[in-house]
């Protein structure tokens, strides 16, 4: 299933699929607010993070850069 721009299909966190209405992903949600995502959100691949005490980015090969 491909990814739609935009649009979350998998837990950035553990990288199990984002399915509405469904529970499980709370510690990922606490974990986010901490943590820069370790998977793709829209091709549950695992990115490349680097962390500096300015931010972070993480790299998907499929979809690209995003920073925080």
């Amino acid at each position: 299933m491909e990814g739609v721009e935009g649009i979350e299909e998998y837990c950035g966190q553990c990288g199990e699929p984002k399915t509405p209405g469904t529970t499980g992903h709370e510690r990922c949600a606490a974990r986010a607010e901490l943590e820069p995502p370790r998977y793709c959100a829209q091709c549950r691949r695992r990115m490349v993070v680097q962390v500096l005490p300015q931010g972070w980015s993480a790299r998907c090969v499929e979809h690209g850069t995003i920073t925080g």
